[in-house]
């Protein structure tokens, strides 16, 4: 699956209710492709985290959730790509870009567990068999920094720290 089906997939069938993705329009979309596109939808969505693992989203993740594990960066970005392509590709271009996607959210973690699994019950549920996950290689995160350094991350991510710290 090249990238522009696999971004036209998440455009035309996640949803959201109050800012949260809703995934079940997805799954049921990819359960009727055959099972090796269902396992390249998966291959791709492998790709775009990896290509998304680096110290500058992870400290918008951090200034954005209050605080960010590795499992919770991993979230994280499974709610990222879940927001679509545009907010996707502008938030790794420049994290700080994320202030206009979360301004005014919800009341809840910006994180989507689910989007990691999609594929994966979407190809169970098509072939009673579960999905072997290929990984991609994740690039070296870079130079990092304190994040509960306040005056850095405001350095950082004017917008967001403007949103999210007041």
């Amino acid at each position: 699956m090249n990238r522009e089906t696999f971004w036209k997939l998440i455009g035309e069938h996640v949803t959201h209710e109050e800012g949260e993705p809703m995934l079940d329009a997805l799954e049921s979309a990819l359960a009727v492709l055959p099972p090796e596109e269902i396992a390249s939808f998966d291959a791709e969505l492998r790709r775009v985290l990896a290509e998304s693992f680096g110290w500058p989203l992870w400290g918008a993740a951090y200034l954005i959730n209050g605080g960010c594990s590795d499992d919770g960066f991993e979230y994280f970005r499974g709610w990222l790509v879940a927001m679509g392509r545009e907010a996707y590709e502008a938030a790794l271009r420049d994290p700080d870009s994320l202030a206009a996607v979360i301004d005014g959210g919800a009341e809840f973690e910006f994180e989507c567990e689910e989007m990691l699994h999609v594929a994966q019950g979407a190809y169970e549920g098509a072939t009673g068999e579960a999905l072997v996950i290929s990984s991609a290689p994740y690039p070296e995160l870079g130079e990092s920094w304190d994040f509960d350094d306040e005056a850095e991350m405001r350095r950082r991510y004017p917008k967001l720290a403007a949103v999210v710290l007041g």
